[in-house]
């Protein structure tokens, strides 16, 4: 099926059959979709306890992750003093996690299609639990990026399987809230970190080593709360593990759940990913991408060197534009919540795409002089950017089947984060060589090429099914 197919069917309609007519009509008329004692889909299933278990671990997971990215701007201005740093191992160490992320949303999300969601939702964040608490004994530059390379190796694991399994969990009608939550939760653990940053990383002089190693204390919190957790029903019923995935769906969602709704036409087809690039899904494969390294480029360059970009513009004496760009940046997420919800998933990413590139168009051509205004086109940019990224855990597990959905999902994932850790590399080079104003003109062309990438191939999901959604 077609991009063309799926948006010329009427939203929300499971397939042609006369009972999924029925059941959409039911859906309308706002009535409860199935009588007691119906065979209920996996998509249409009520949300209960478990679903929210399943958000709370991966939610835990995105905070964690969050905390660990925001810790690293604030601990280089004290590590600098007791171990120099030039522009390079600045942009090496600030880099260092999203290159880990790269690879392991790779090796992750390939592992995970072919041995399972369970055993990659444990293993991601046993190694970024080890790896935080070691920060604290870094002893050079190279140790310590080595160890943030670590870290994101986790985090691609986490990130990939992570979106992956509670989406073939999340019923339909409430899939984008949970999944959009996603950057809410890392929104609000990048913003902790940056204000424990702000009031605690020139406490003292080792006080980056606790900032950087206290990532740990959530971590271990998440790994240990994570075991027990079931394998995908999905996932099983894909590779022909009909009677596992059936007592999962009996345990956690009741007798008279079915998995008729969680079946993929793929499902016993070959993943891996050339799977992604055959002609029913390469065009999705690279809107995923391309969209996903739009956002995140300026997203992680701007914001990883926040301090120093508030220096180089002068707002970093007394403005308060730290604080008020930080509380952007939760409000922001909060709203994309609502966006998600309200608009279609094509609009907002277009309109938001539009926006923060004319955002950052104005603070690359207003002069230091006017600094209310380029206070303005911050927040503009930050409050937009930052509603906008919920999409990020939306599209790529709502674009994929289910035998090479994390894969996609981590393919997504480490184009993305190559792009932002070239593009975090090569920010305070940029800055020092080119000036404020021509690389903030840089990030927007990169907002323009998502902008016109999303317009040409964004699909509509929104009201899909999983398997209707992969193209199925």
């Amino acid at each position: 099926m077609t991009d063309q197919d799926l948006l010329a069917r009427p939203s929300g309609l499971a397939s042609d059959t006369p009972r999924a007519a029925a059941r959409a009509h039911s859906h309308d008329s706002h009535h409860p979709p199935h009588a007691s004692g119906d065979a209920i889909p996996l998509d249409d299933v009520p949300l209960n306890a478990f679903h929210v278990k399943i958000a709370g671990l991966t939610f835990g997971a995105h905070f964690t992750e969050g905390y660990a990215l925001g810790t690293i701007g604030y601990a280089l201005a004290t590590l600098n003093k007791q171990m120099p740093l030039d522009a390079f191992w600045q942009g090496m160490i600030g880099s260092s996690a999203l290159m880990g992320i790269f690879v392991g949303s790779l090796v992750f999300g390939w592992l995970s299609d072919r041995m399972g969601r369970q055993r990659i939702f444990l293993l991601s964040f046993l190694i970024i639990t080890l790896a935080a608490f070691a920060q604290f004994y870094v002893t050079s530059p190279a140790m310590l990026c080595a160890l943030r390379v670590l870290i994101g190796f986790g985090m691609g694991g986490d990130f990939a399987v992570g979106h992956a399994i509670l989406a073939e969990f999340s019923p339909r009608k409430h899939r984008g809230t949970l999944l959009g939550s996603f950057s809410v939760i890392w929104t609000i653990g990048y913003v902790v970190a940056n204000v424990l940053g702000m009031y605690y990383a020139d406490a003292s002089p080792d006080a980056w080593r606790w900032l950087l190693a206290s990532a740990g204390v959530p971590a271990l919190a998440v790994l240990v709360v994570r075991i027990g957790t079931p394998e995908s029903p999905r996932w099983l019923h894909g590779k022909g593990r009909i009677a596992e995935a059936q007592a999962v769906v009996l345990k956690y969602f009741g007798p008279n759940v079915t998995l008729d709704g969680a079946h993929d036409d793929h499902a016993h087809a070959s993943g891996g990913f050339a799977r992604l690039f055959k002609s029913d899904l390469i065009r999705r494969t690279v809107f995923n991408c391309a969209f996903f390294v739009c956002l995140v480029i300026p997203y992680f360059a701007i914001y990883t060197f926040l301090p120093s970009i508030l220096k180089a513009t002068h707002l970093d004496n007394g403005s308060g534009a730290d604080f008020l760009l930080n509380g952007l940046l939760v409000l922001g997420a909060l709203l994309g919540i609502w966006l998600t919800i309200a608009l279609s998933r094509r609009r907002f990413l277009i309109g938001s795409f539009a926006v923060t590139c004319v955002s950052l168009i104005a603070l690359s051509m207003l002069p230091e002089s006017a600094a209310l205004w380029m206070i303005v086109a911050f927040a503009v940019f930050t409050l937009t950017m930052s509603a906008f990224s919920n999409l990020v855990g939306v599209f790529p597990p709502e674009c994929f089947p289910t035998e090479v959905r994390a894969c996609g999902v981590g393919l997504a994932i480490a184009c993305s984060r190559l792009g932002s850790a070239v593009g975090t590399f090569l920010l305070p080079l940029g800055i020092a060589r080119l000036g404020f104003h021509s690389t903030m003109l840089a990030l927007a062309a990169v907002l323009l090429v998502g902008t016109i990438v999303s317009i040409a191939w964004a699909p509509e999901t929104k009201h899909l099914t999983l398997n209707q959604a992969s193209g199925a």
